[in-house]
Parts: C-alpha cells; sequence; structure tokens
C-alpha cells in the first residue's frame, strides 16, 4: 500500500481591517500562501494605530514554518508601520517559539 500524503489547506481570512482569522494548517506546504495573505492585507490597509490581530484560533495543524509565517508577519508589520499581534497560538507554535527562543516576540 503506498503511502499517499494528506492535501493540507489555509485560509486567511480578512475579517475586518483590524483582523485576519487563519483557518486549516499553517505548515511548511502552506506557509507561502498564509504569508502572501498575510502581507497582502498589511500592503492593501497600510499604517495604523490599531494593531493587525491575527486569530490562529481555527488553526488545526502547524510546525515551524508557522512560526516562520508569524515571525515574518511581525517582520512585514514593522516595514508597513503596522503592530501585529497574535491570539489563540496553537500549542505547536508555542513550542517552537519557546525552543528558538522568541516566545517575547510572539507576545508582545
Amino acid at each position: 500500500m503506498a503511502f499517499v500524503p494528506q492535501l493540507q489547506k489555509v485560509e486567511v481570512i480578512e475579517a475586518s481591517p483590524d483582523r485576519l482569522d487563519v483557518r486549516g494548517a499553517l505548515t511548511f506546504a502552506t506557509a507561502r500562501l498564509a504569508y502572501e495573505a498575510g502581507l497582502r492585507t498589511l500592503r492593501r490597509n497600510g499604517s495604523s494605530n490599531t494593531p493587525l490581530q491575527v486569530d490562529c484560533a481555527g488553526v488545526t495543524a502547524s510546525d515551524s514554518a508557522g512560526l516562520a509565517v508569524l515571525l515574518e508577519l511581525l517582520a512585514a508589520g514593522t516595514r508597513h508601520g503596522r503592530a501585529v499581534r497574535f491570539s489563540n497560538l496553537p500549542d505547536g507554535i508555542r513550542a517552537a517559539a519557546q525552543i528558538s527562543d522568541v516566545s517575547a516576540l510572539l507576545e508582545t
């Protein structure tokens, strides 16, 4: 019997100009798509005194690439003059952040 990998999907939904909802897998397979969707929102809505809230409650799977996406969104927010905040981080991303000594960046 052959191994058939499961297709992973991610949705990054602009719930408002100040909030993104992430749903599905935030993994190596979906990282580029998730990052590009977040970057589009930052570009479209520009700088703001209101932080962009990224809600990860709908994330069903995550790995170190998911952590990389969130860190890149922080950097992109800085470049675009907008703070980025995260809520409902999955345990896998929290663990990867702790091991990588970047937890404080996600908690700001």
